[in-house]
């Protein structure tokens, strides 16, 4: 089926939707990104994705008007138009075309382009990857050091991910000056007798929306919780490790580098808290 899509105002098939070839996300990857998670037809934190939106784009300087009721109203036109149940919709906003390449940012008053569509991803609630657990490597970090802004700089995430595609395992962990800083697509955790053990924030990582809610949940449960770097040999050393992202929730990792985390199986602490984030999750879409 065609999807309809979202660019620049307009609701088209995705087939008629075009950008120029001058457009800055095209030529100079100058654009922003998020992607929110549809659970039973309604958007799961919303609001949340909104705020680092505005914040990555405040921080690029791109200039964007649309306000948050207008996001709204956009999103569930197109769950409604797609007939969206479970998956996400992506959302780019890059600088705009300025009808040629050019490292200067464009005049002032150039309108940013905005293109939004659908992607169904059926079961992503009961991904059976969480009841067996996924394997990660490790991959020198080696991108730029605003990590924390959404870009769509995605190229070295893409490597890593293709590397640990030709090893057989799942996903990779970026390390940089010895500690892991995050994975390819999203937040790392491990767990220590009891004890949550996360990065702190800071520009060497994605403020992550899905990190946050759970971190807050885990905190509800009386979970210990520790925010610090942590290297591979105590990821491998851990009683059990997950990380945590938009359209993943929160995914067990039953071995890294080769070397099985715990028992080899997903832990009861990553088990209960996608439990708690699904459940709530669900309660508070809109």
């Amino acid at each position: 089926m065609t999807r309809t899509v979202y660019l620049n105002g307009d609701y088209m098939p995705e087939t008629e939707a075009t950008v120029s070839i001058f457009d800055r996300g095209f030529v100079m990857g100058d654009a922003v990104y998020e992607v929110t998670c549809v659970l039973d037809g309604r958007l799961t934190e919303f609001d949340g994705h909104m705020a680092r939106l505005a914040r990555s784009l405040k921080e690029l300087e791109i200039p964007c008007d649309i306000s948050r009721d207008e996001w709204l109203e956009i999103h569930r036109k197109l769950i409604e138009l797609n007939g969206l149940q479970e998956g996400g919709i992506y959302l780019q906003i890059s600088r705009g075309d300025v009808g040629d390449r050019d490292f200067h940012y464009p005049p002032a008053g150039t309108p940013p382009t905005v293109v939004l569509y659908t992607q169904s991803r059926p079961g992503l609630s009961t991904d059976p990857k969480a009841d067996e657990g996924i394997k990660v490597i490790s991959v020198p970090d080696l991108r730029w050091h605003r990590r924390d802004i959404k870009t769509v700089q995605l190229l070295y995430a893409s490597m890593a991910k293709m590397a640990a595609e030709k090893e057989g395992k799942d996903d990779a962990w970026f390390v940089e000056d010895g500690f892991v800083t995050e994975g390819s697509s999203n937040n790392c955790y491990i767990v220590k007798n009891g004890k949550i053990i996360t990065r702190q924030l800071s520009n060497d990582i994605l403020h992550g929306i899905t990190r946050s809610s759970v971190l807050k949940m885990a905190q509800e449960a009386q979970m210990e919780i520790e925010e610090r770097p942590f290297t591979i040999a105590e990821a491998q050393a851990a009683d059990e490790a997950f990380f945590t992202s938009a359209s993943a929730f929160v995914m067990p990792i039953v071995e890294v580098d080769g070397v099985a985390v715990g028992s080899g199986k997903p832990g009861s602490v990553a088990k209960r808290l996608r439990e708690i984030y699904i459940s709530e999750s669900l309660k508070s879409a809109i």
